[in-house]
This record gives structure tokens, C-alpha cells and sequence, in this order.
């Protein structure tokens, strides 16, 4: 995970967090994250990056629709991910530590 940009991290986490995503979904969601429009250009590509770095599996619901799962590596790299945060960042909302 620690060779990926932001922008990758957030495409995993947004996959993590959808069931069996489309592209266009993704990118509606980073948009609304980001505020700002997500172009295909930069979206695609990346997307194509996380499958050839074995985080993502890219899967094919007609013709012109994929959907992209995260592989069981993409998973551990998240948990790991977050273990890794978790050393740094302690924060507490409402009593819980989150």
C-alpha cells in the first residue's frame, strides 16, 4: 500500500466499501469526496494499476459495464493500512475510539 498515491487509496477504499462496484459508481463517489469532477483519464487508468498490482479484480457485467472487487490482498493491505494509521492517530468521538 505504501507505493500507491492517495488517489488509489481512496479507489480501494471506495471498493472496500460497495458491493461489486461499477466505474461509474466509484467515480460518483470520489466526486462527491473530492467536490470536484473525476475525468476518465485519471480514473480508468488507476483503476487498470490496482488490478495489475494484484489488489483488485476487475470483472465484466455485459459488454460495456465492468465491476472491481478487492482481492484478498487488497483486503490485508487495508487492514494493514489501517493498523499502520491506528500506531498514530488516536482519535475519540463520543467516548469511542476510533
Amino acid at each position: 500500500m505504501y507505493d500507491l498515491t492517495g488517489f488509489q487509496r481512496d479507489l480501494l477504499y471506495v471498493i472496500a466499501g460497495l458491493d461489486e462496484p461499477h466505474g461509474l459508481a466509484i467515480k460518483e463517489e470520489l466526486e462527491d469526496y473530492y467536490e470536484k469532477e473525476i475525468h476518465h483519464g485519471r480514473l480508468y487508468p488507476n483503476l487498470d494499476t490496482l488490478v495489475e498490482k494484484g489488489l483488485v479484480e476487475k470483472g465484466q457485467r455485459d459488454r460495456r459495464t465492468n465491476y472491481y472487487t478487492l482481492t484478498r490482498r487488497g483486503r490485508r493491505e487495508i487492514k494493514a493500512r489501517k493498523e499502520w494509521e491506528g500506531n498514530y492517530i488516536d482519535i475519540e468521538y463520543g467516548g469511542v475510539r476510533v
